[in-house]
C-alpha cells in the first residue's frame, strides 16, 4: 500500500471514530509552499459530518492522526486546511520502497490500448518548427501512456494526394530539368519544397502579368498557366495516368527518404503510416453509403452535404459537385480503417494544431452519426502555433524555420557553449558531437514541451539552451553532476544498499521534499495523460533536478562522518538521477552521464 493510500485510510479511520459517520470522499492535495507539512486535508467538506467548525474539525482529526496512525508526526491548522507532516520514518520507507523497485515509474500493462497520430505531413515541403512541437507532443503522449501500462500504437496520416502536391509537380515539370536529389545534392523533401516555393513565385508572377493585361484577379487566378497545368495535373493522377502516377511516386518516394532522415534525427517513431491515396476512397464510399441512409443529402449539382445546423454546427460538403473528396472524406475513411486495423484501441489522439478543431468536432460528431459508438473515444489533442521574433511561417514562400535547419543550429550552438565552458578536453571529437547532438536536441525538446500544448507559444532558441533556467540542459547537467557523485562514491567504496538504508534516523528539509516528489511521480504521470500534457512531466522533471540542486548545495554529502547518511544520500542521489532519466526519456530526451 503506498502513502497516500495509507493516509487516506488512516483520515478515514479517524473520520469513522471522531464523527461515527463514513466518509465517501476526501479532499486531499499537496501542501502550499509556504506552510509546513507535505499533504493538505481540505476539512470543508466534513463539517456536515463533523458538526463542528472547520477549524474544529482540522484539529480533532490532526491530534487523532498524531496520535493513532503512525504517519503523522505533527500537523498545523490554517483556517479549514489540515497541514500533515509525515514522519521521517515513514518517508525513508517510501524511499526504501521506491531504491529497490527497479521498475519504478512503469507500471504493468493494464490491458488497455489507444492510438496516437502525429506529424501527418504534406508531401509538398520538409518538415518545419511547427512539425517539430507536433511530433514531440505526439510521441511524448505516446510515451507516458506506455509508462502507465497502455499498448500505445503510434500512427501517422500522409497527405500524399491534392493540388498542393500537384503544385510542386507542374513547377518541378517547368522548371526541373531533371533534376533529383541526387543530382542537386539536396534532400528530397527539400528539393521538392523548392519547387513548391517556386511554384507560388511563377503563380504570382502570372497573375500579375494577366491583371495588367486588363484581366480580373478572381479570373486571372484561374486563368494562370502554371495553375492550369497543377489541376489538370491532380485530373490526370485520379484518372490514374501512368506518367502522372509515376511522377508522383518518384518525387514522393523523395519526400519520404528526407522525412525518415528528419525523424530519426528527431528520435521519433511510428507503427504504421496511412496514406491519404489510399482512404481516401474508403471515406467516399462511406459517405454514399451515408447518403442512402439520409444521413447525409445531395445538392442539385451532385455535390454530397451534411447537416449539422441543429448540433450547434453548420453544414459541412463532403463530396465536391465532380464526386472528388475533400479532407474530410479522407479523415472519415482514416478512422474507420484505424478502428478496424486496431479493434482493441479505446480511443484515438488525434496531435494537429488548434486552427483545425472545428474540423474535428464535425469529424467525431459524422462518426458518431454514422453509427460508430467509439466516435467518443476521439480525442483531438490540440496545440498552439509556434511564432518566432520573426512573424509568423510561411511554407509557399519559403520563409519556414526548416526542421533539420533548426536541429542543426541547436546541436552546434550547444559545441560552441561547450567548447566554451572547457569541460571536454577528454573528449574525443565524435563524443563532442554525440554529447553536442544531446544538449542541442535535449533543448529544443524540452522548451517545446514545458508549455501547456494549448497555449501558444514563442520558441526563444538562445534561452532554451542555457544551462541555467527552466530549460533541458539544466535537467541534464544536474543528472550528469548526480553520476559524478555516484562514480566518485564507488571509487572511496561506498555502496549503499537496501538494508542499511533503515539506518537512517531523521532527514533534512531537502531531503523530505524531494522525496514526495519522487513518490507523486505516478500521480503526475496520470496528471499529463489525463491531459493530454507532456508539459506536467516536464515540469515534474525541472522541479526534480531544482529540489535536487537545493539539496546539494545545503548539504556537502562528502563531508558527512555517519556512513548510514553517507550512504542514503548516495542511494538518495541515485534515484533522482533514476527519475529524471526516465522522465526526460518520455519527453525523448536523453541525459547524459558527463557533462
Amino acid at each position: 500500500m503506498n502513502l497516500d493510500t495509507q493516509l487516506r485510510a488512516s483520515i478515514s479511520t479517524a473520520v469513522a471514530t471522531l464523527f461515527n459517520q463514513p466518509v465517501q470522499q476526501l479532499q486531499l492535495q499537496p501542501t502550499n509552499a509556504e506552510f509546513e507539512g507535505s499533504y493538505t486535508l481540505v476539512c470543508f467538506p466534513l463539517t456536515k459530518i463533523s458538526k463542528k467548525g472547520p477549524e474544529q474539525t482540522a484539529t480533532a482529526i490532526g491530534e487523532y492522526l498524531v496520535a493513532n496512525s503512525g504517519i503523522v508526526a505533527r500537523f498545523n491548522v490554517v483556517k479549514g486546511f489540515l497541514n500533515l507532516v509525515i514522519t521521517d520514518k515513514v518517508w525513508i520507507d517510501v524511499f526504501k520502497s521506491i531504491f529497490v523497485d527497479k521498475n519504478f515509474g512503469l507500471l504493468p500493462s493494464n490491458g488497455k490500448e489507444l492510438m496516437v497520430e502525429y506529424s501527418s505531413p504534406n508531401t509538398n515541403k520538409p518538415l518545419h518548427l511547427g512539425h517539430l512541437r507536433n511530433n514531440f507532443l505526439g510521441y511524448a503522449v505516446a510515451e507516458i501512456y506506455k509508462a502507465l501500462g497502455y499498448t500505445v500504437h503510434k500512427v501517422q496520416i500522409i497527405n500524399d494526394r491534392g493540388i498542393h502536391i500537384c503544385k510542386s509537380m507542374a513547377a518541378w515539370k517547368l522548371l526541373g530539368n531533371g533534376e533529383t536529389p541526387q543530382s542537386s545534392g539536396m534532400k528530397g523533401d527539400k528539393l521538392v519544397g523548392k519547387y513548391y516555393v517556386e511554384f507560388d513565385k511563377n503563380y504570382k508572377a502570372q497573375i500579375k502579368e494577366l491583371i495588367d493585361k486588363g484581366v480580373s484577379e478572381t479570373e486571372a487566378e484561374k486563368q494562370a498557366p502554371i495553375m492550369k497545368q497543377a489541376v489538370e495535373l491532380l485530373q490526370k493522377w485520379e484518372a490514374k495516368d501512368v506518367d502522372t502516377v509515376l511522377l508522383w511516386k518518384t518525387m514522393n518516394g523523395w519526400v519520404y527518404e528526407g522525412f525518415d532522415a528528419t525523424y530519426k534525427r528527431m528520435g521519433v517513431d511510428f507503427e504504421k503510416l496511412y496514406y491519404e491515396s489510399d482512404t481516401y476512397l474508403l471515406g467516399k464510399d462511406e459517405v454514399l453509403k451515408g447518403v442512402e441512409k439520409g444521413i447525409f443529402f445531395k445538392k442539385e449539382d451532385g455535390s454530397v452535404w451534411v447537416d449539422l445546423t441543429s448540433d450547434g454546427l453548420d453544414q459541412k460538403v463532403l463530396l465536391r459537385a465532380d464526386g472528388t473528396s475533400v479532407y474530410m472524406t479522407q479523415d472519415i475513411g482514416t478512422a474507420i480503417l484505424r478502428f478496424k486495423d486496431f479493434p482493441k484501441i479505446e480511443g484515438q489522439v488525434y496531435t494537429v494544431g488548434n486552427e483545425q478543431e472545428y474540423h474535428f468536432k464535425v469529424l467525431f460528431l459524422i462518426l458518431k452519426k454514422l453509427g460508430y459508438s467509439w466516435a467518443d473515444k476521439c480525442y483531438h489533442l490540440s496545440y498552439g502555433m509556434v511564432d518566432l521574433p520573426t512573424g509568423k511561417m510561411k511554407s509557399r514562400e519559403g520563409t519556414v524555420v526548416d526542421a533539420d535547419d533548426l536541429m542543426q543550429e541547436m546541436a552546434d550552438e550547444a559545441e560552441k557553449q561547450t567548447r566554451e565552458l572547457g569541460k571536454i578536453e577528454d573528449l574525443a571529437d565524435g563524443q563532442v558531437k554525440e554529447l553536442s547532438e544531446m544538449i542541442g536536441l535535449g533543448a529544443l525538446k524540452f522548451f517545446l514541451l514545458k508549455v501547456d500544448p494549448k497555449k501558444r507559444m514563442l520558441f526563444d532558441p538562445n534561452e532554451s539552451i542555457q544551462l541555467q533556467g527552466h530549460t533541458g540542459p539544466f535537467i541534464q547537467y544536474t543528472h550528469a553532476r548526480i553520476r559524478a557523485i555516484v562514480r566518485k562514491a564507488g571509487s572511496m567504496g561506498v555502496k549503499p544498499n537496501e538494508n542499511e538504508l533503515s539506518q537512517v534516523a531523521s532527514l533534512e528539509a531537502s531531503e523530505r521534499e524531494v522525496i514526495f516528489m519522487i513518490n507523486n511521480y505516478i500521480n503526475k504521470l496520470n496528471e499529463a495523460a489525463r491531459d493530454y500534457s507532456p508539459a506536467v512531466v516536464a515540469n515534474f522533471a525541472f522541479d526534480l533536478a531544482k529540489g535536487y540542486n537545493q539539496f546539494y548545495q545545503s548539504i556537502p554529502i562528502f563531508n558527512e562522518s555517519d556512513q548510514a547518511k553517507l550512504k542514503f544520500r548516495i542511494a538518495f542521489s541515485e534515484v533522482v538521477a533514476d527519475v529524471l532519466k526516465k522522465s526526460m526519456k518520455l519527453l525523448g530526451i536523453e541525459v547524459p552521464e558527463k557533462m
